[in-house]
């Protein structure tokens, strides 16, 4: 990649038939191995609760923590556009709170736009937020905020007017000036519809493969963590296995005298031993 990817860049691949990939970033190192694999958009979601934090939702992540990591990943991408979530009750209180927090992801974190949840109830604030110069990403389906009113992690829109309702909302989100659509845990065949109506591009996570783009947890992708895979993800490496294993040698090495070895060792040049011998030998003190 050499140029850097915009919202504009987004637009003009959806007009174009060109496929948009999008994965997350949550640290410094990340952000410059996937800026340098020429992925278009980084975000730093709120996933970081549950993916970095250890926590089991992503409600208790604050405005801070999303500041912290997006300037970590700010300083390593140079290319990608760098999108950062709007935490949980960051932006559903007034149009003007969340204009003044989405203005601090940017002003303060590095971002170059921000993504929040919520269909036709924030259609309002999404077109504030735009109108002051900062580019919106939306979110509908499986929207993790609100994620104990959805009953869990399920697939949304099943139902015939659970998707009218979805495709109004994202109809609602694009003209209040949304530039993208995250379409999480959604019916492909509904995917497909919305996409197909929408001028803006759609990024799917669970949603099929007829969105204009894909997105997916980096540490889900690259097998960082464990337990169980959700249906959506495929795993393109198994880095925890790597990891167990190298640990396992250097702990191994530790304790059997191999590490650390002679090409990992200092040595004193022969004039500095010289110089040093009485001392080594403890004469002098």
């Amino acid at each position: 990649m050499t140029k850097s990817v915009t919202v504009k860049t987004l637009l003009k691949m959806k007009q174009a038939g060109q496929k948009i990939a999008m994965l997350t970033a949550y640290d410094h190192p990340t952000a410059v191995l996937l800026d340098a694999a020429g992925v278009h958009i980084l975000l730093v979601g709120d996933s970081l609760g549950m993916v970095v934090q250890g926590q089991t939702t992503t409600i208790p992540v604050a405005l801070e923590d999303i500041i912290y990591h997006t300037k970590m990943v700010s300083r390593g991408a140079h290319h990608s556009l760098i999108v950062a979530d709007l935490p949980f009750l960051t932006y559903q209180i007034s149009a003007d709170q969340a204009m003044q927090n989405a203005a601090q992801l940017l002003r303060e974190g590095g971002a170059q736009a921000v993504k929040l949840e919520g269909g036709q109830e924030v259609a309002a604030t999404v077109q504030r937020i735009v109108q002051a110069g900062i580019p919106v990403m939306a979110h509908l389906g499986l929207t993790p905020q609100s994620v104990h009113t959805l009953g869990g992690f399920s697939v949304q829109g099943r139902t015939r007017e659970a998707a009218e309702r979805m495709l109004e909302d994202a109809l609602a989100l694009q003209q209040a000036g949304a530039f993208a659509l995250v379409l999480e845990m959604v019916p492909a065949e509904l995917a497909e519809l919305i996409t197909s109506r929408l001028s803006i591009p759609t990024i799917g996570i669970g949603a099929g493969p007829f969105c204009d783009g894909q997105v997916l947890v980096f540490h889900d992708m690259v097998g960082y963590t464990s337990g169980y895979i959700p249906k959506h993800n495929k795993r393109y490496a198994n880095v925890a296995q790597v990891i167990q294993e190298a640990a396992s040698v250097y702990i191994q090495e530790v304790t059997n005298g191999g590490f650390p070895g002679e090409d990992q060792t200092a040595r004193l040049r022969p004039e500095e031993f010289d110089e040093l011998t009485p001392l080594l030998r403890g004469e002098g003190q």
